[in-house]
Protein backbone atom coordinates (compact mmCIF):
# COMPACT_ATOMS: atom_id res chain seq x y z
CA UNK A 1 0.00 0.00 0.00
CA UNK A 2 1.45 3.41 -0.96
CA UNK A 3 -0.43 5.66 1.45
CA UNK A 4 -2.14 5.43 4.78
CA UNK A 5 -5.20 3.25 4.99
CA UNK A 6 -8.57 4.37 6.35
CA UNK A 7 -8.22 5.82 9.81
CA UNK A 8 -4.40 6.00 9.63
CA UNK A 9 -2.35 9.17 9.76
CA UNK A 10 0.69 9.73 7.61
CA UNK A 11 3.74 10.79 9.63
CA UNK A 12 5.69 13.74 8.30
CA UNK A 13 5.61 17.48 7.99
CA UNK A 14 1.83 17.70 8.07
CA UNK A 15 -0.38 20.24 6.35
CA UNK A 16 0.38 23.19 8.61
CA UNK A 17 3.37 25.35 7.86
CA UNK A 18 5.80 25.38 10.74
CA UNK A 19 4.93 21.88 11.90
CA UNK A 20 7.15 18.82 11.90
CA UNK A 21 7.04 15.38 13.48
CA UNK A 22 8.13 15.14 17.09
CA UNK A 23 8.01 12.66 19.91
CA UNK A 24 4.84 10.93 21.06
CA UNK A 25 3.69 14.05 22.95
CA UNK A 26 3.05 16.18 19.86
CA UNK A 27 4.32 17.99 16.79
CA UNK A 28 7.12 20.50 16.69
CA UNK A 29 5.89 23.98 15.82
CA UNK A 30 8.00 26.89 14.59
CA UNK A 31 6.72 30.32 15.56
CA UNK A 32 7.87 33.92 15.25
CA UNK A 33 6.65 36.69 17.52
CA UNK A 34 7.15 40.44 17.29
CA UNK A 35 6.34 42.12 20.60
CA UNK A 36 5.65 45.83 20.71
CA UNK A 37 5.28 48.31 23.53
CA UNK A 38 7.72 48.94 26.38
CA UNK A 39 9.78 45.82 25.65
CA UNK A 40 13.36 47.12 25.41
CA UNK A 41 15.40 48.24 28.40
CA UNK A 42 13.31 46.14 30.80
CA UNK A 43 15.17 42.79 30.68
CA UNK A 44 12.79 41.30 28.12
CA UNK A 45 15.43 39.30 26.22
CA UNK A 46 16.77 37.75 29.44
CA UNK A 47 13.19 37.01 30.54
CA UNK A 48 12.55 35.18 27.25
CA UNK A 49 15.90 33.38 27.39
CA UNK A 50 15.25 32.06 30.91
CA UNK A 51 11.71 30.89 30.16
CA UNK A 52 12.62 29.36 26.80
CA UNK A 53 15.56 27.45 28.28
CA UNK A 54 13.42 26.22 31.19
CA UNK A 55 10.84 24.94 28.69
CA UNK A 56 13.45 23.30 26.43
CA UNK A 57 12.68 25.56 23.47
CA UNK A 58 15.12 26.06 20.58
CA UNK A 59 15.54 29.43 18.90
CA UNK A 60 16.51 33.02 19.67
CA UNK A 61 15.39 36.47 20.79
CA UNK A 62 16.66 39.89 19.68
CA UNK A 63 15.93 43.60 19.94
CA UNK A 64 14.77 45.19 16.70
CA UNK A 65 15.76 48.66 15.53
CA UNK A 66 12.15 49.89 15.71
CA UNK A 67 11.95 49.20 19.48
CA UNK A 68 10.18 45.84 19.23
CA UNK A 69 11.50 42.44 20.34
CA UNK A 70 11.56 39.48 17.94
CA UNK A 71 11.40 35.88 19.14
CA UNK A 72 11.81 32.78 16.94
CA UNK A 73 11.20 29.40 18.57
CA UNK A 74 10.73 25.69 17.91
CA UNK A 75 9.09 23.29 20.36
CA UNK A 76 6.08 21.04 20.75
CA UNK A 77 2.78 22.86 20.29
CA UNK A 78 1.84 22.82 23.99
CA UNK A 79 5.25 24.23 24.92
CA UNK A 80 4.94 26.97 22.29
CA UNK A 81 1.56 27.88 23.82
CA UNK A 82 3.14 28.15 27.29
CA UNK A 83 5.90 30.38 25.93
CA UNK A 84 3.30 32.46 24.09
CA UNK A 85 1.47 33.20 27.34
CA UNK A 86 4.71 34.27 29.04
CA UNK A 87 5.68 36.51 26.12
CA UNK A 88 2.32 38.28 26.20
CA UNK A 89 2.76 39.00 29.93
CA UNK A 90 6.44 39.97 29.77
CA UNK A 91 8.74 40.70 32.71
CA UNK A 92 8.05 43.26 35.44
CA UNK A 93 8.51 46.72 33.98
CA UNK A 94 7.47 45.70 30.47
CA UNK A 95 4.18 46.71 28.92
CA UNK A 96 3.32 44.59 25.89
CA UNK A 97 0.73 46.39 23.76
CA UNK A 98 0.85 44.22 20.64
CA UNK A 99 1.91 40.67 19.83
CA UNK A 100 2.25 39.61 16.20
CA UNK A 101 2.44 35.82 15.82
CA UNK A 102 3.31 33.83 12.71
CA UNK A 103 3.88 30.10 12.33
CA UNK A 104 7.08 29.48 10.39
CA UNK A 105 8.69 26.41 8.81
CA UNK A 106 10.68 24.58 11.46
CA UNK A 107 13.71 24.56 9.17
CA UNK A 108 14.10 28.33 9.78
CA UNK A 109 14.88 27.79 13.47
CA UNK A 110 18.60 27.24 13.69
CA UNK A 111 20.62 25.79 16.53
CA UNK A 112 20.01 23.22 19.22
CA UNK A 113 19.41 25.65 22.10
CA UNK A 114 17.93 29.09 22.82
CA UNK A 115 20.07 32.22 22.72
CA UNK A 116 20.06 36.01 22.58
CA UNK A 117 21.01 37.38 19.16
CA UNK A 118 22.67 40.77 18.81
Amino acid sequence: MTGPGPGERREGKGDGEGEAPAGPEGRLVGRRWVLKGRVQGVGFRWFVLNHAQALGVRGWVRNMEDGAVEVVALAEAATIDRLDARLAAGPPGAHVVEVVRDDIPHELVEGKSFRIRH
